[in-house]
Parts: structure tokens; sequence; C-alpha cells
């Protein structure tokens, strides 16, 4: 193994990952957040040994980037020193409210320890590749409903009480259900579809198994008394409650999984999970005030495009330090969540947080933007990603109801997904995708200092095309492609004119 990990590894604190800024590593508190000193302490640290950048992912990992061999060494020992426990092994994901959300159908953090617990004894943990992951899902105000996972646990009411609701290979809305059950046989199906994916090896995910594999799993849960008929027979009801036919199920079965590629068709980041499934769930996002117990309320605030410099980090954790914030816990959705102020002290916290450039409210059009560092700190990027984003937020924040996609370069780390539109750079300049990935090959192109403006061109046309009540997104659709390209590449041949 290499001093850093391969490309499309999960860049744990003791493997970091190779990236166009320097190395990366992402670390997960086991304890599910950090107290506004610790925060501070682990900025510190960041811009000590990396390159000032700290990130929150789509899943509410942390990560910190531009570091070097040595250096992501010492950032270890720092943490290891600071007494930050972090989590290794196969990911257990719960929501970043789970255990103090009122509105929580079913605390998911005791059945997550189970299962993590289950997983070692069963001999998982290292037979399951770094990109395996399972979530369980309490409900409440912030699911993980946009979160993929290979396994999911879902709380749901029934008429005989509370039941976890098992899928596999997907989101909220695209995973295969197999059965409700309570917590227990749900860990037991969980663990057994688990093992299966072991079975094929460590690039192997859900999304692998076969039909046949999962008809002789549901023969199993038949002889347990969980399922009254043959999976491949009975509809399944997805968590969204979408119906889900057996003639589709090996389609969904090839979903594709976290940092997983066929062919060209890329679902989620190889790099810095910082896309997830945007276009997933219905996830509410985590930016905003959330009741909790006694009156209390947890506040969201977002980093712009998932990442902010650590020195703006620290003046944030430090104001919530006076304001008697007791913990700040990472969101999935690139935000963080402080806890135990006073209620009276949230606007000030929100007040400050705006001050330095965070995301406050959750219809705030930087939520709709993915970019990536892009030029001039990495270099594979050849455009400036985020000030194409800042001006196109502030200049079009009306028609983004989609996800726009602004990429260094054809790599895609910010989104790898399709969207709606993507702006890449490249050799010619600024390319612009439409309904693909920024791999595909764009349709048009404008230098890259002139991007923003292209877009501007689009989303005038949008404005002017669109109708009573239709969505941007809808509009864009049916534009087309060709209108869309055209109408990019005008504004700078307007320009030559």
């Amino acid at each position: 193994m290499n001093a850093f990990s391969r490309r499309g590894a999960c860049p744990a604190l003791s493997a970091p990952m190779q990236t166009g800024d320097g190395l990366l590593v992402r670390l997960n508190p086991i304890s599910g957040g950090l107290s506004p000193k610790l925060l501070i302490g682990l900025a510190e640290s960041a811009l000590r040994h990396g390159n000032g950048i700290m990130e929150v992912t789509a899943r509410g990992s942390l990560q910190i980037r531009g570091l070097t061999a040595e250096s992501a060494a010492l950032l270890a020992a720092e943490v290891d020193a600071l007494g930050i426990a972090v989590r290794t092994g196969v990911p257990v994901e719960t929501g970043p409210l789970a255990g103090i959300d009122p509105q929580e159908i079913a605390g998911a953090r005791p059945l997550a320890e189970r299962i993590r617990v289950a997983l070692e004894d069963a001999g998982l943990t290292l037979r399951l590749g770094p990109k395996v992951s399972v979530v369980v899902d309490g409900g409440g105000q912030l699911t993980l409903d946009a979160v993929t996972a290979d396994v999911r646990l879902k709380a749901v009411q029934s008429d005989a009480g509370v039941r976890w609701q098992v899928s596999v290979a997907g989101d909220g809305q695209s995973a295969r259900s197999l059965v409700a059950a309570e917590a227990d046989a749900a860990r037991d199906v969980a663990i057994a579809v688990l093992r299966m994916v072991a079975e094929k090896g460590r690039e192997a995910h859900a999304r692998d198994l076969s039909e046949r594999q999962l008809v002789s799993l549901s023969g199993w849960l038949c002889s347990t008394g969980l399922r009254e008929a043959p999976l491949s027979v009975l509809p399944d009801i997805s968590p969204s409650r979408g119906e889900i036919g057996s003639p589709a199920a090996s389609s969904l079965l090839t979903t594709l999984e976290i940092g997983e590629s066929r062919e060209d068709s890329v679902i989620s980041p190889p790099e810095g999970e910082m896309s997830g499934r945007t276009e997933g769930g219905a996830s509410r996002k985590p930016i905003g005030l959330f009741p909790l117990a006694y009156e209390t309320f947890a506040l969201g605030i977002g980093l712009p495009y998932g990442s902010m410099p650590a020195d703006k980090l620290i003046a944030l954790a430090q104001s919530a330090l006076a304001l008697g914030t007791t913990e700040i816990r990472l969101a999935p959705g690139r935000a963080l969540l402080f806890l135990g102020q006073p209620s009276a002290a949230n606007q000030s916290l929100q007040h400050t947080a705006a001050a330095l450039g965070f995301v406050t409210a959750p219809t705030d059009p930087r939520t709709r933007i993915a970019a990536c560092p892009g030029a001039p700190a990495c270099a594979s990027g050849r455009i400036a990603t985020r000030n194409i984003a800042e001006t196109i937020a502030a200049e079009n924040a009306d028609i983004l109801d989609f996800t726009l996609h602004i990429s260094g370069c054809a790599k895609g780390c910010a989104h790898p997904g399709p969207a709606a539109l993507t702006i890449v750079g490249g050799e010619n300049g600024a390319g612009l995708v439409v309904n693909a990935t920024a791999k595909a090959l764009p349709a048009g192109y404008r230098p890259g200092y002139d991007a923003a403006r292209g877009f501007s061109r689009v989303a005038a046309v949008i404005r002017s095309a669109r109708f009573q009540g239709e969505t941007a997104a809808a509009c864009l659709i049916r534009l087309g492609p060709a209108a869309i390209a055209e109408t990019y590449q005008q504004a700078q041949t307007e320009k030559r004119k």
C-alpha cells in the first residue's frame, strides 16, 4: 500500500487520499459531534498542517485538505492528542439529531450500535469494501432519505407498533424494500445481506446481489416468519411509499453505490463524498432552527459548497463557545448543528455565521450549487469554480430550483452524478454539459472567466420561456440540450459583435 490511499477509497485519518490540492483525510467522531473547543483545536491543526480548507460532506463527514505525507501524520497525532475518537470499519450512519429529536419515530443509535457489534462478531469488518455502508434512520426532522447506502433501516409506524423497514442498494426513494421487522430481526436481516455482499469480495456492493440471491434471502425470511411470500413475486413498498414491482428488480439492483461507477454512469463521488444523491430523497435541509425538548433548539448552519476556510470555522466556533454552545454535530448535507446554547443566542450566532459567509437559510441559492475547490486551489482545476458559483448565486437565485454543478475538471469531484446543468473546465474553456456528468462531452464552450455570463444568458431564456407555474428544471427539459447550449455560447458571440 502507498503512503496514501488509492482514489475512490475512503480517505480515513490513517489512509489519506491524493487529490489535486494534496492529501485529503476524512474523520467521523464516534460521539457524532465535537465541543466548540475541540472543533477550534482541529481547525487550528488543519491550518498548521493542511491548506486551511475544511469540508463537511454530503454524508456528514469532516474533511481536511492540502496535506502532505508528513503533515498528515502530524495531524493524526494531534487529533489523538485532542482526544477525538474517530470511527473505523463499516460506516453505520444515523441522523444528526438521533437521540434528541422529539419527532424521531424510534431511537436509531442503539440499533446502529447493535449492528456495529454484529458486524464485528460476524467477522465482516475486514471482508467488506471501504465504500460499503449502512444507514439507520429513526425518522424525525432530519431524515437520511437523500443518503445512499448498501443497507437501509428506517423506522416506520405500523398497527403492530414501530418496525424497521429494511431495504438495499439505494437512497430513500430508490432502495429495494425487503421486510419490516422489529429491531433485532431487522439487524439480523441487515447482517445477512452484508454476508452475501462479503462473499462477492471487497469490491462488491448490495447492488451486485443477484435476483436469485435475493429470492434465497426471501426464503430465509419466510422460514423465520418475517415474510409471507417470495420476494420475487411480492410487490414492495419503499420507505418513501413508492411501489417497487418485481419486474424492476434487476434495474434497481444495478443502482450504483457510493464511489462506484459503471462505464460513464456515476451516482456518487469518488473523492470527498461531496455530492451524495442531491436528487435522491426529499430530506429537509439541515439549515435553520429545529425544535428539541424543553423549548430548546438545534441551529443548523451550512458550509457553502461544503467547504470553508479553517479560520472562519474557528471564528464561528469561538462565537458559539461564548454563547454557550456545548456541542457541534456534523450533519449530512454539508452543515453543522449547534446544540446547547440558550434559545436567545441563536439569532446572534446566525448573524455571526452570515457575516462570515456561512449559509444560514435553507433557501440560500448556494445550496443548489455543487462546486469543487477549482482553480487556483486545486492543481487539476481549469476554472475558478467558486468565483463562478458566487456570481451565479448572486445574480440568478430566482431560477435555481435544480442542481447546478460547477467542476474545475472532468473528474467531477463535487457532483459525479448527472446534474441538470454542469459547467466544466477543460482545454477549450468552460464547457456546458446538459443533463449528464462532468465527464460527458460539453455541448458548448466559452472562456472560463466568462462562464457566469453564459449561465446568466441561459437564466434569462428560462425566465422568458417558462410557463406559469413551471419550474426552471422542467423548462430546461422542454427547451432541450441544443437550445440551451446555443444560448450559453450566444452570449460570447454577441460580445464579439
